[in-house]
């Protein structure tokens, strides 16, 4: 008996063990997989957000008027983000053709969506396998039943690549699509398909008589507003001003931004970035594939300007149009009165394939994820600052660290031992970003004038150099408020 005790006492043991084994091992993959993907790089003060996570595949994304943002999934799925949270029940579930790059690839909003409820997707049809554009009436968060209206049908594909999808409505009215041209570079040139292009069509699916090939082509080809496109996967509207950008994914050479005009043939199959043929209309920005870091990419995606209901950037933002690359993860912004691009992020999540901006001036990019980030939907902010009432308030002292113009001096006391002195600001008491920063004062010189910076309560420290490779501790830190008039 102390034997077959002793004998399940040593099997209880090496169970027991082997259970431990097993969880010490599922938490090891937990914590593997739930590890964060290295953070965006921003400028000073920007933060990022995931908004929602768990999305398939994810394509495209457009606010509604109300607020709540759909985003289309590439299996077909439209789902409905709504008060931050992904709602579980899918908008519509359509039937794609989701091969290679086809499926549910772009959604739009009537202009009179208050009253009509319409919603417009542009996806892959399986049988014959075509793109289609489609019109729903919403029901709350879901899609009335039945209540499908296709509006045009694209031409037949054969290739799985090249398909466009994106959809906007126009400062005019009219629903604009932008069609790849399923790899066949012919495609881009002729009158006689849609593909290569950008259509334009009234929001009940008719083709307005204004377009400017209306004449010249038949059937659903008078839809054809521009050509010579490779894969227009995004474009849009600037607010206000209605000037249209457009995207265009390039083969080899180059990804270009391309003024959106009526007419215009913008070149390609027999040109792939700038231009000097009269017969065609050269791309406002170029950027190679050659090139290394933010300087170059694969794929140009994603593209919105900088024109929001209520201002949340810099002014310098303002009117600037920014646009991302699929494969290098960066977002840059180009300003089209200077005709200069600037970096704006980098280190992005994975495979971003649009940007939207909000209303409240926040910025959305959406993302397929991959290298340790979720595919979701990342919101971009510059966080407002709430001056404090008085210049006494939050432990401010009214003298000496309450300043209303610029330039302004900040001064420490003198280290008998210090050999220089390395000085920081931000908006935040961990110094996560700085808004100044200065790790070369002089021995000797014992203040920082800032001559730049936007009204907001600050958090300053400094530190005394040692050597050359060793410093002192910091000091305790201080505060101070810009209030400008």
């Amino acid at each position: 008996m102390r034997s077959f005790l002793k004998l399940i006492n040593r099997t209880q043991k090496w169970l027991l063990m082997a259970m431990i084994g097993i969880l010490w091992g599922l938490l090891s993959v937990s914590a593997i997989l739930a590890q964060e993907a290295p953070a965006t790089t921003l400028p000073p003060v920007f933060t990022e957000t995931l908004v929602a996570g768990g999305l398939s595949s994810p394509t495209a994304m457009a606010f509604a008027p109300d607020g709540r943002l759909f985003v289309t999934e590439q299996g077909g799925d439209l789902r409905v983000i709504k008060n931050g949270v992904l709602l579980p029940t899918p908008f519509v579930e359509l039937t794609v053709n989701s091969a290679n790059e086809r499926g549910l690839l772009g959604v739009a909003f009537d202009p009179n969506f208050a009253s009509n409820q319409y919603v417009y997707v542009y996806y892959t049809a399986t049988s014959p396998v075509h793109n289609r554009v489609s019109r729903f009436t919403a029901n709350g968060d879901v899609a009335v039943p039945g209540s499908e209206d296709p509006l045009l049908e694209l031409n037949n594909l054969s290739a799985g690549n090249h398909n466009g999808g994106a959809i906007h409505f126009g400062p005019d009215g009219k629903l604009y699509i932008g069609s790849g041209e399923n790899a066949v570079g012919s495609n881009s040139q002729t009158l006689n398909n849609m593909l290569g292009k950008i259509l334009r069509i009234n929001s009940d699916g008719t083709i307005p008589t204004d377009n400017p090939f209306y004449d010249d082509a038949s059937g659903d080809n008078r839809a054809i507003w521009a050509l010579g496109l490779r894969n227009p996967f995004t474009f849009a509207f600037q607010p206000g001003t209605g000037r249209m950008f457009i995207n265009d994914v390039g083969q080899s050479l180059w990804e270009e931004i391309n003024d959106g005009i009526a007419g215009s043939n913008y070149g390609w199959p027999d040109t792939e970035g700038e231009t000097s043929l009269p017969d065609f209309r050269s791309p406002l920005f170029v950027y190679p594939h050659s090139a290394v870091g933010t300087a170059g990419g694969c794929s140009i995606n994603g593209g919105a300007f900088y024109n929001p209901t209520s201002v949340q950037f810099p002014s310098d933002y303002v009117g600037d149009y920014f646009f991302g690359d699929y494969c290098r993860r960066w977002i840059r912004s180009y300003d089209p009165v200077t005709d200069t691009a600037s970096d704006f992020a980098t280190n992005t999540a994975d495979g971003l394939v649009d940007i939207k901006i909000a209303a409240n001036g926040s910025l959305y990019y959406l993302a397929r994820g991959g290298d340790g980030a979720q595919a979701g939907v990342y919101r971009i902010d510059y966080p407002t600052c709430t001056l404090p009432t008085s210049p006494s308030a939050n432990g401010v002292a009214p003298k000496r660290n309450y300043f209303t113009s610029l330039p302004f001096t900040l001064t420490w006391n003198r280290t008998s031992w210090s050999q220089g002195y390395e000085i920081q600001v931000a908006r935040s008491s961990t110094f996560a970003n700085l808004e100044y920063h200065d790790d070369d004062i002089a021995q000797g010189t014992l203040s920082a004038t800032i001559t730049a910076l936007s009204e907001c309560g600050y958090y300053w420290r400094v530190r005394a150099k040692i050597n050359d490779t060793k410093w002192g501790a910091w000091s305790s830190t201080q505060q101070f408020v810009l209030d400008l008039p």
